[in-house]
């Protein structure tokens, strides 16, 4: 990992959490401290200090797997397929819009989608945002505790991330706002808000509290006609227009099963263990989804590895040793390397486990509950 890595993550930290990284030593707290960025729900008080954001994210940042069981959230773009309704939503596609392709989860064409009530429901709480502009894609979805989450759109070099937090901590959020620039009112798709300008081509807007949230929108689109372009499409969906928007390579508790069953294709699973809670993961992109995965397998076998040191079971003592050193096989480990330090931080603790040390911060480090 380079300087400018490091550095990224540094800055990108909204807010840090060295409460949890202080718990560990050696290893897992260097590589936690570059890939921990993201806060949980009794983090989110404390907003960061105001800095410039890079234009590229070069590390996935690991988020989910450390906050509370996620449920599912999220957003995608629909390029040129939203109509708009009565209400100001754009609620369906329209005429020859269809799934994405490759998508093994999607009806033949004219079938309604069929969405499962969690699913309806957790949709109905979060903010369904959309850029209704050719080009932008959701390439990053994570973090989706209740009322918060965040999604990374791109098109190109060019990237926009909505970030959204529970309603209480906006005045705290706005404060530090208020240390970048003056405010300038603006709205989004008819969402009262304010933009912040930290330089000519890196603009911030936060949109007021509604339905118990309040989203921050930030990225690197250019100077501020581009941006302003770019506000001008993002768009509140309905429902059904906004889960259907959602491509095959975001997991959304309808995937799970099947996406779950590709990782677990060669990993050993611990005694007890409950796939049927991969659900409370939510929706996540394929990283983020490996993280949540391979953290319930590690802390299960974990909890087996300290069980049987206790009973003085030295053979299902050796068995979970083994099935943690045989995470450096696991083929989704190594799949998520190339984009981000989580298979590093899991092999570090196994390690150690299963040699006989388990590092004190495991929990934290692993997402343990």
């Amino acid at each position: 990992m380079t300087e400018e890595h490091l550095d990224r993550m540094v800055r990108d930290a909204d807010p840090y959490r060295p409460d949890l990284l202080g718990h560990l030593d050696g290893a897992e707290q260097t590589l936690l401290e570059e890939i921990m960025s993201e806060p949980t729900p009794a983090a989110v008080a404390e907003p960061p200090q105001p800095r410039p954001r890079p234009r590229r994210a070069t590390v996935r940042r690991l988020a989910g797997v450390f906050a509370a069981a996620a449920v599912l959230t999220g957003a995608l773009v629909l390029p040129g397929l939203l109509r708009a309704d009565p209400d100001g939503d754009r609620s369906a596609p329209a005429a020859g819009a269809q799934d994405p392709a490759g998508d093994p989860s999607a009806p033949a064409a004219g079938a309604p989608v069929r969405y499962s009530p969690v699913a309806l429901k957790a949709a109905e709480e979060n903010p369904r945002l959309l850029i209704d502009q050719p080009g932008w894609r959701a390439t990053t979805v994570y973090g989706f505790a209740e009322q918060q989450g965040t999604i990374a759109f791109r098109n190109g070099d060019r990237e926009l991330e909505m970030n959204w937090y529970p309603a209480e901590h906006y005045d705290t959020f706005r404060a530090d706002r208020l240390d970048v620039s003056d405010p300038e009112p603006v709205t989004v798709d008819g969402w009262p808000g304010e933009l912040f300008t930290y330089q000519a081509d890196d603009f911030a807007v936060m949109l007021r509290p509604r339905d118990g949230v309040f989203v921050e929108l930030r990225g690197g689109v250019g100077r501020r006609a581009d941006f302003d372009r770019v506000l001008a499409r993002v768009v509140r969906a309905d429902v059904r227009t906004w889960l259907a928007a959602l491509p095959p390579e975001i997991v959304t508790p309808d995937r799970v099963d099947a996406r779950a069953a590709a990782v677990l294709a060669d990993v050993p699973l611990p005694p007890n263990f409950d796939q049927a809670a991969l659900a409370s993961l939510g929706t996540n992109d394929a990283y983020q989804f490996g993280a949540g995965v391979t953290s319930k397998v590690g802390c299960g076998w974990i909890a087996e590895w300290l069980r049987a040191d206790r009973a003085g079971d030295e053979a299902a003592r050796r068995r979970a040793g083994e099935a943690l050193r045989s995470s450096h096989n696991w083929r989704v480990l190594h799949e998520m390397k190339d984009e981000g330090d989580w298979p590093e931080v899991f092999w570090e603790i196994a390690d150690k486990v299963a040699a006989g040390e388990v590092p004190a911060g495991y929990a934290q480090g692993l997402g343990c509950h």
